[in-house]
């Protein structure tokens, strides 16, 4: 089995009679590598979601966006995604480098498909040229893949990307954000 049971995970798939399922899930859909399917739905989507924890064990989920593709599957076992200017705090990149496991939730919100990734991440400079204005990359070397049920996941239409996802050959317009009282005397300078 790929799935290493945590007792309390037990508890709760014999309180609901999912033992079964959860091994035969485990057995027939939990790999250690990304298939042609994975890679196509990770490079066809807009976003995902990264789960980190410090290294206190507190959990954050961000969301992780940019233009369809921007996540690189690099081969079977290893994705790459690019670090943009945000809002500064670098909370799951702080916790990426004190804990370097990660989970990522991949959602196509127009078929439905969701996957996950769990692996260990590490920043990796030498990527960074892959995007425009990357600020750094990260680098994840995959660990388990596995689907998670779409069943609930709403169906949403694109409306409109969002204008300040760095792309080559036109300039990234600034945040009102960062024009605040509040954050522009201590904004980063820019390099």
């Amino acid at each position: 089995m790929s799935f290493d049971y945590r007792p309390a995970q037990r508890a709760l798939q014999d309180r609901f009679d999912s033992r079964r399922l959860a091994d035969r899930i485990d057995q027939r859909l939990v790999k250690n590598e990304l298939d042609t399917s994975d890679r196509a739905m990770i490079e066809s989507v807009d976003l995902f979601f990264l789960a980190t924890c410090d290294g206190a064990g507190q959990p954050s989920c961000s969301y992780k966006g940019g233009d369809p593709g921007f996540v690189h599957v690099l081969d079977v076992r290893t994705l790459a995604y690019p670090v943009w200017d945000g809002n500064g705090m670098f909370v799951s990149l702080g916790n990426l480098c004190e804990n370097p496991r990660v989970g990522l939730l991949f959602v196509d919100f127009s078929r439905g498909g969701r996957l996950r990734v769990e692996g260990e991440a590490v920043l990796d400079e030498a990527l960074m040229n892959a995007w425009p204005e990357a600020l750094t990359a990260v680098r994840v070397d995959v660990r388990r893949v596995y689907p998670n049920c779409g069943r609930y996941v709403h169906r949403y239409q694109l409306t409109e990307r969002s204008r300040f996802v760095p792309r080559e050959g036109c300039a990234t317009p600034e945040p009102s954000w960062k024009r605040s009282d509040w954050a522009r005397d201590v904004l980063p300078e820019k390099k």
